[in-house]
């Protein structure tokens, strides 16, 4: 191939312009601890501040609900374990308290509330999904009692790109806290780090009390992540200190990698409509020229029509008899980088969880692999892929 074709975009997303051009400025010049009290520090306090009004107002949340972590791992973990903990800490309700979680959820959020079943007793509920990934609503009312702490449901799945159905879980929880208890219990978080691209992300329609967002999965910086938090009573911070992030996430700021974020949050909602529209396109082409090439091909989730239920830049395929693996590296040594799976995962190794909790056995979970397109996706590149699927893989 004459250049490389990447197509994983879920995984990592380059750094927009925008963003890195609001970045350059705090990594030189106005380089000071922005909790400072002189002018250079306020100079970057302001900053700060800035950018988070701009990841507040994208999600229709206040500024002071915005908590910046290191990645979105952290914010999931904070959201969980600082629920938990304030819980404990208030010696709220019964015990041992209930977390209720898909059972496709990221992996930052299952090995969290794992953790906290070791450690605490906690008790984790799967609930299960259908063939296509979307999870069982109507099961997810019968586990919710009173030792159910919270609920955590991620928006859109970063491996078959299901959008699950959050207002209606929203309103559920809703219901259940109106009826049965006088506290806030159970919170309803979602991780939305692949949804804020394409979706709109707004809490109050959401009716959600938590939210995690990523800095690099929307053309922003690595090593940035954000939580929103209805009420900072909500949790207890997990890492303390100095007291930043109002308390929440001690640690001094990457005022360099905030900015960045802002912006590219900004710049991410503007685009949202466009480039929903235009790699949904290119997404479907793709999938149709695979079909061609590759008859025995079968998609993963929702069907690719279906603008409902499937992020517009996803592709999930299983290819019968060939390994995620294997077919891979094989793809990348001729310049194309597609991924098995989620690349957060200790496991990419492994057949995949997730399509495997679609009910599909056999080779399907070890024969899948995600096409994830983006910003810099064109159609001639779609086209070289074609070329290369011919040569190497049709029939």
């Amino acid at each position: 191939m004459k250049d490389p074709v990447y197509l994983d975009y879920a995984a990592s997303t380059p750094l927009d312009p925008a963003a890195e051009k609001a970045m350059r400025p705090y990594q030189s010049d106005f380089f000071a601890n922005p909790s400072a009290i002189h002018l250079a520090g306020q100079t970057a306090s302001a900053a700060v501040h800035a950018a988070r009004t701009q990841v507040a107002g994208a999600i229709g949340a206040g500024y002071r609900n915005i908590v910046f972590t290191g990645s979105a791992t952290e914010a999931n973990n904070l959201a969980i374990s600082g629920v938990f903990a304030r819980a404990a800490a208030n010696r709220y309700g019964a015990v041992p308290y209930k977390i209720l979680i898909s059972a496709i959820e990221h992996e930052s959020v299952r090995a969290v509330c794992g953790y906290l079943h070791d450690a605490y007793g906690v008790e984790v509920v799967d609930i299960p999904v259908d063939n296509l990934g979307i999870i069982d609503v109507n099961l997810l009312k019968t586990h919710l009692d009173e030792r159910v702490l919270m609920v955590s449901v991620q928006y859109a799945n970063s491996e078959i790109g299901v959008i699950q159905p959050i207002r209606e879980i929203g309103e559920i929880i809703k219901l259940y806290r109106s009826e049965h208890t006088p506290s806030a219990y159970p919170l309803f978080h979602t991780d939305a780090v692949q949804a804020f691209q394409y979706m709109e992300c707004d809490i109050r329609s959401l009716g959600v009390d938590l939210l995690t967002l990523s800095g690099h999965k929307l053309y922003g910086p690595k090593g940035i992540g954000a939580l929103y938090v209805r009420d900072s009573d909500l949790l207890l911070s997990q890492i303390v200190g100095g007291g930043q992030e109002y308390g929440m996430r001690s640690g001094t700021e990457n005022v360099p990698a905030i900015v960045g974020f802002g912006a590219a949050v900004e710049r991410a909602q503007g685009m949202r409509d466009t480039e929903a529209r235009r790699v949904t396109l290119l997404r479907d082409r793709l999938w149709r020229g695979i079909q061609e090439i590759v008859p025995d091909a079968a998609l993963n989730g929702p069907d690719t029509a279906d603008s409902l239920r499937r992020l517009p830049n996803n592709l999930n395929v299983y290819f019968p008899g060939r390994s995620a693996q294997d077919l891979c590296i094989e793809l990348d040594m001729i310049g194309v980088a597609v991924s098995p799976g989620t690349a957060c995962s200790s496991r990419a190794s492994q057949p995949s969880y997730v399509i495997a909790a679609l009910g599909f056995s056999g080779d399907r979970p070890s024969s899948s692999i995600r096409f994830s397109l983006g910003r810099q996706t064109t159609a001639r590149e779609i086209e070289e892929v074609f070329g290369v699927f011919k040569e190497r893989f049709g029939s």
